[in-house]
């Protein structure tokens, strides 16, 4: 699943990669004025009856409050459904006319948008395009752009860049882990690097930058192959729901994040030096789905949320981070999902779906920038209840009625990742997208395992004595106490699961237990407060965090032996 960049050809070339990727190839900024319009069309994934494409309009003409871009198909192709564009076809002609939130086109300004469709034999590109009737990519003859030395080589990227890998271990992490009684058990275990906030690039407080941990992933490497993790982890207005990990840059400074943060990290992934990792970023933990949960007019509102919904800075941040870092070839982006117990109920799953769709096509991205999703990142949702199914009904009331399940779709990660999955695809990415499950804090094993079913007396009895998860609720995130270590990390463990990932390094606390300063933006959550009762966003129950927390991010010496504890599998 390759992000091939356009090369600068004549308009009527057809380029056809490995992975079925064509492009119509299009003029750049030399001599653009005498170019009325470009349009660059991409198929960027393909398969045996269908594809994705994206197109790019520039307009270099007198400015625009609408357009329409339309093209005629040799072959037999047909559109499907389309994003950020209204797509029609009438025979082998297409029209894609602007949506209202982008139908201004500035003199030299661009729009993007995208499509699946189907075909049969041949899925050549479309030989002319026109943008309000005026053909686009030709001129009177004049100079068209050399290739941008810039622009990366088209990718090679692995269809799962954890299988045949190892995976990169955090020397930091590792020598906390290992300084623990009993945590050499698990030293060796491989972690996500957090960038979450500007300095950690370059290393702050005498921790390893950026490069100093893709240097050591080298060394790590030695002739075989390494996954790289690293959480991409500061939008401005960060957790406008969560005051633990509130970030240093305020709701409006979307520009920093671009060019001090983005830009940045982005520089120091291309560079060749490191060309021979598979790096696998986490894209913002817990951003996109507060603008669909936690904003008016529901109950969960919080006044941060409906401001990071109106400003756009979230999904700009998000689309703009794809963009850029899946320019590199051996990046493999992942976009948070957030968890089961977040987004599995019906009004919150397809909204959701939508807002990632929304987000892989802002700011110059492409659904191929893309690699997968990942689910319950940083979080405690059980992968799997074995112990009871959402088709279970007892005492004549469904599971869905239980006061634990609450009308979700969904009782683990395993079942709500997969089912994910198959929506995101059926909205236009791609088929073979991959899932990451996030599995370092959601063992609970331990004296308190359930082994069997709850007694049928009650769907509440059948269900809260036969699960797992023993949070008061799955709104529950900071410090759980009885959590412990979950699946190891392992590539493939299931259909559509790319792998198991610790990407959350356990022991490292998700927020104080009480206010403490700090110079890293990072506020007090009454949810990391043992003695809080709750909110709406929890049903109004107790927090069920530890005690004596540090702040987010912050090594906490109690709760890593709890995670050792209560690890499923258990520990030897």
């Amino acid at each position: 699943m390759s992000r091939t960049r356009t090369a600068l050809l004549a308009a009527t070339a057809l380029v056809a990669g490995a992975a079925g990727t064509a492009m119509a190839a299009v003029p750049g900024d030399v001599g653009a004025a005498a170019v009325p319009c470009t349009v660059d069309y991409q198929v960027q994934n393909q398969w045996n009856t269908g594809f994705t494409a994206s197109v790019k309009v520039t307009n270099n003409g007198a400015a625009k409050s609408s357009w329409s871009v339309k093209w005629t198909y040799a072959g037999n192709q047909q559109v499907t459904s389309g994003w950020n564009a209204k797509v029609t076809q009438s025979g082998a002609n297409v029209t894609a006319a602007n949506e209202s939130y982008n139908g201004t086109l500035a003199t030299g300004g661009s729009a993007t948008f995208g499509f699946q469709g189907t075909y049969s034999g041949s899925n050549a590109v479309p030989a002319t395009f026109t943008l309000d009737g005026v053909t686009c990519n030709v001129d009177s003859g004049g100079p068209t752009d050399p290739p941008d030395p810039t622009d990366p080589p088209p990718g090679n990227r692995v269809d799962n860049p954890y299988s045949g890998a190892k995976v990169y271990v955090n020397p930091e992490w590792s020598e906390n882990a290992a300084a623990e009684p009993g945590g050499s058990r698990i030293a060796t275990q491989p972690t996500g690097v957090w960038m979450d906030r500007i300095a950690a690039v370059n290393g702050a407080n005498g921790k390893m930058s950026l490069r100093d941990h893709l240097d050591e992933a080298l060394r790590q490497k030695g002739s075989g192959e390494l996954v790289f993790q690293v959480v991409i982890y500061n939008l401005p207005g960060r957790d406008c729901a969560a005051l633990a990990s509130n970030g240093e840059l305020g709701p409006t400074e979307i520009d920093k994040y671009k060019t001090q943060y983005i830009d940045p990290i982005k520089t120091i992934l291309a560079d060749p030096k490191y060309a021979s990792l598979r790096i696998v970023t986490t894209v913002e933990i817990d951003s996109l789905p507060n603008l669909v949960t936690n904003v008016s007019p529901r109950a969960t509102a919080t006044p941060n949320c409906d401001v990071m919904k109106a400003n756009g800075n979230y999904v700009k941040g998000v689309g703009y981070a794809l963009n850029k870092l899946g320019d590199v070839p051996n990046v493999y982006n992942y976009v948070d999902a957030g968890h089961h117990g977040w987004l599995g109920w019906d009004d919150n799953f397809g909204a959701s779906a939508e807002l990632f769709k929304q987000a892989a096509t802002a700011e110059g991205a492409t659904v191929a920038d893309v690699h997968g999703f990942i689910a319950n990142t940083a979080n405690y949702s059980a992968l799997k209840e074995d112990h009871f199914s959402i088709g279970d009904s007892v005492a004549g009331k469904s599971v869905r009625e239980s006061k634990w399940v609450s009308w979700n779709r969904y009782v683990d990660e395993l079942s709500y990742a997969q089912a994910l999955r198959d929506k995101l695809v059926s909205l236009g990415f791609d088929s073979k997208i991959g899932m990451l499950i996030d599995t370092s804090r959601n063992g609970w094993g331990g004296a308190n395992r359930p082994t069997g079913p709850g007694a049928t007396t009650s769907v509440d009895t059948y269900v809260d004595g036969g699960r797992y998860d023993r949070r008061f609720n799955t709104g529950n995130w900071c410090n759980q106490s009885g959590a412990g270590l979950g699946e190891r990390p392992k590539a493939s463990p299931e259909p559509g699961i790319d792998a198991y990932v610790w990407m959350k390094p356990p022991g490292e606390s998700d927020g104080a237990s009480k206010a403490i300063d700090n110079d890293e933006g990072k506020g007090f959550d009454r949810m990391c407060d043992p003695t809080y009762t709750g909110n709406p966003r929890n049903d109004n129950n107790k927090s069920g965090a530890l005690p004596d927390a540090p702040i987010s991010g912050h090594w906490f010496s109690a709760q890593f032996q709890e995670l050792m504890k209560n690890a499923y599998p258990p520990l030897s």
